[in-house]
């Protein structure tokens, strides 16, 4: 079976080969094409998958080299897969997902004149985050995770005839771009510390390393995983990469690309489990962003952007969990998961309201679209019942175990990071009450002038085709049992335990209290987003509202930081060394250019053609000669 683990990458690889080469004869069929291929991916895992529940524990993890990459002595690297029980739930997750996004794609695309190249670019995405997690070393996984943001860069800014989309993605690509440095810097000090950078020999060599040279390249991935991961202080990119097709969103926002840093952090558990302090930031981070992301998906409008901020927020609960070490591991991972299901469900299902909307955004303009879009409304809805933490649903089961495993850190940090999350669990409830209330309830704010898209005309929402719908109930099928799959007999723990290692820890409060906490703080969310948007009629134009509010609006002001704080200095340093190069360099050259000119101009007035002159120089040039002669002689 290890012979079928390329199989996985390559098939949507070649999709991608094919249809961004193939030229317009395959205009026609090329979405299939795509889908179809993805598919294919999805099945080669679910074979590998029924393969290692049949093995042993400790004979599950399975690899296979391909062939020696760069063959130099003392540099050795090669292109080889690792397929284990932490790979597996990412393979079959993205597969998956991925496969049911390219479904949901035919009907969403479907009079998109670029369709075979969107496909094309999905299959690109989907090869590239397979690669990232099937590398058996490090140096392949950066290979992937490059992959990954190329594939990002031209999915986000796919409708480039747009400003607002080519800014978006060229703003994504150079964020991330600070991540990936931070990453490569992490490969070359592993390199020179541990004389490789495949997996098992780094994580066998962890215990004789320093703990400063550990905690150097924990930081370094930490930076890395902020990047891809959209956490603080690099998570600017995320809202604006709303600008993509929806299924973009979807993919990216849900199963693959922002879960990779979560993934790279897991990965590298042995070198966080020696970093004390690196681990300690990867905590700060994650309960920072989850906090960051809530508040901002609370004022914000654009149903996309209020979705991008709940990703930001959820990612920062695996980020934190992951933090938290072998505690904390299989639950960044459960979460992950279950994100994976409810989140793209969500997507998808955002997705369909802007297709029966005349892709209007803006959540202000809905209103009553419950008894116009029946599935989608029903299938949005169990997402969000799974992110609020509903008892029964998927969050509800990932979610608790991440605040029981912030608990068990123990002591003053134990009871703040539970309270942290306790509070983003709150600020969850209520944003995403609002985007149900806004959208599904309430009055038909689309009707009337005021509401009237750019193009002047008034929308008509109508239930978006099956293409799109299937996949919308597929995926709140798991929104509603993931959890239950997850959670029964300690499955999901089991299943992950050899590869990321569990402690319980020791926990000051009882799973019964943190449940209790839990579905109380709940209940608060949603009892205020329904006094304020389901009580009251919702103007179709915002108020201006409080300073918080209108900093929520902003993104907490992280572009204005960015600006101050990066981009100014960064222009005056430019404009320095810019007066360096031209008054300095420049000036020294052409310095040196003018002098040996202006000597030669000197020079050439003696060569004039005169004997008389030539005679004169001769005599002065014999006189200073026996002058410097005799004064030689008198000394």
């Amino acid at each position: 079976m290890e012979n079928l683990i390329g199989l996985l990458v390559a098939a949507p690889l070649v999709g991608a080969a094919v249809l961004l080469c193939g030229g317009k004869r395959l205009d026609r069929a090329g979405h299939l094409l795509g889908t179809v291929l993805a598919a294919a991916s999805f099945v080669v895992g679910v074979l590998l998958f029924a393969d290692m529940l049949g093995r042993d524990g400790s004979q599950r993890t399975l690899h296979q080299h391909l062939f020696s990459w760069i063959p130099v002595e003392g540099f050795q690297a090669d292109l080889g897969f690792q397929l284990d029980q932490l790979s597996m739930t990412f393979v079959l997750l993205i597969s998956g997902v991925g496969t049911l996004i390219h479904i949901y794609s035919i009907g969403y695309m479907e009079h998109d004149e670029r369709r075979r190249r969107f496909f094309g670019y999905l299959n690109l995405f989907l090869a590239a985050m397979l690669l990232l997690v099937l590398a058996d070393n490090f140096l392949l996984l950066y290979a992937g995770w490059e992959g990954v943001g190329l594939a990002s860069y031209l999915l986000i800014g796919f409708w480039q005839h747009k400003p607002s989309a080519a800014t978006a993605a060229k703003k994504a690509f150079i964020v991330n771009r600070v991540g990936d440095l931070g990453l490569s810097i992490a490969i070359m000090l592993m390199f020179t510390t541990f004389g490789t950078f495949a997996f098992g020999p780094v994580f066998g060599a962890v215990g004789g390393a320093s703990e400063g040279k550990l905690t150097a390249i924990g930081l370094l991935l930490l930076l890395a995983a902020c990047g891809k991961s959209a956490q603080v202080p690099l998570q600017s990119w995320l809202g604006d990469a709303m600008e993509g097709p929806t299924p973009v969103s979807a993919l990216i926002h849900a199963a693959t690309m922002v879960t990779a840093g979560v993934y790279l952090i897991t990965r590298s558990g042995a070198i966080f489990n020696g970093a004390p302090d690196a681990q300690t930031a990867v905590v700060v981070v994650g309960a920072v962003t989850l906090l960051f992301g809530a508040i901002v998906g609370c004022a914000k409008d654009d149903i996309k952007k209020a979705l991008a901020g709940s990703t930001m927020s959820q990612i920062g609960y695996m980020i934190m969990a992951a933090g938290l070490g072998p505690v904390g591991y299989v639950f960044a991972i459960m979460h992950l998961v279950t994100h994976g299901f409810f989140k793209a469900g969500l997507f998808l299902g955002a997705g369909s309201v802007m297709h029966g909307m005349n892709d209007e955004v803006d959540m202000r303009k809905y209103g009553g679209l419950r008894k116009y879009m029946p599935v989608t409304f029903a299938t949005f809805g169990l997402g969000y019942l799974a992110i609020i933490g509903f008892p029964g649903l998927s969050g509800f089961w990932s979610k608790d175990q991440i605040i029981e495993a912030a608990f068990a850190k123990g002591g003053t940090q134990g009871w703040v990071l539970g309270t942290v999350a306790l509070v983003g669990a709150a600020i969850t409830a209520y944003y995403m009450t609002r985007v149900m209330l806004l959208t599904f309830f309430g009055e038909e704010r689309w009707k009337g002038a005021a509401a009237k898209n750019a193009s002047g005309t008034e929308p008509t929402p109508h239930e978006s085709p099956k293409t799109m719908t299937i996949p919308m109930i597929v995926l709140a099928f798991g929104s509603v049992f993931a959890g239950w799959l997850f959670s029964w007999n300690s499955s999901f723990l089991n299943w992950l335990q050899p590869v990321t290692g569990h402690s319980h820890g020791n926990s000051p409060v009882s799973a019964t209290t943190v449940t209790a906490a839990t579905m109380l703080v709940l209940l608060i969310g949603v009892a205020l987003a329904w006094l304020q948007y389901g009580r009251k009629p919702v103007p179709v134009e915002a108020p201006r509202g409080s300073w918080l509010t209108r900093a929520a609006r902003r993104d907490l002001l992280q572009d204005d930081f960015n600006h101050v704080v990066l981009v100014k200095p960064g222009e005056h340093l430019t404009r320095g060394l810019a007066r360096v190069d031209a008054k300095g360099v420049d000036g020294a050259v052409t310095g040196i250019a003018a002098a040996v000119g202006g000597l030669s101009g000197q020079m050439r007035r003696m060569q004039n053609g005169f004997v008389r002159s030539y005679a004169v120089s001769m005599f002065g040039g014999t006189a200073i000669l026996i002058a410097a002669t005799l004064l030689m002689r008198a000394v």
